[in-house]
């Protein structure tokens, strides 16, 4: 049986390392921020709990939070184009930080599980 994207590269620490790359750009991102809160850290913690499971980790967010229901968790903000392109950009700079770290193929798989989801979640 093939390992899972978590278990090929390294578990929690690739993905936390992804999403404080993440976050560093949303900080800085005149569309992205005024979506989150003041204090990143639970969104952050959240996000990364989220990958971990999605990618074959500890199914600890389920446990926390439920079912991840992206849709419904992502309904209150207006997603445009511009946010998806922006939330995109930022997501793109943080994958390619952990890019020394991943295959071709599993960088690819990780970009188009971004793209698609991206573009599922946009509202408006």
């Amino acid at each position: 049986m093939d390992s899972s994207l978590y278990e090929q590269v390294g578990g929690d620490f690739f993905f936390v390392r992804l999403v404080d790359a993440f976050y560093d750009e949303v900080a800085n991102d005149e569309v992205l921020r005024p979506m989150y809160p003041d204090n990143l850290e639970d969104s952050k913690r959240h996000l990364a709990l989220f990958l971990i499971q999605y990618w074959g980790g500890p199914r600890t967010y389920q446990e926390e939070r439920g079912h991840p229901r992206l849709r419904m968790r992502h309904a209150p903000f207006r997603i445009t184009k511009k946010a998806r392109d922006a939330w995109l950009g930022a997501m793109g700079t943080a994958l390619a930080t952990v890019r020394d770290q991943l295959s071709d193929e599993q960088f690819d798989e990780l970009q188009s599980y971004f793209d698609m989801a991206a573009s599922q979640l946009r509202n408006v």
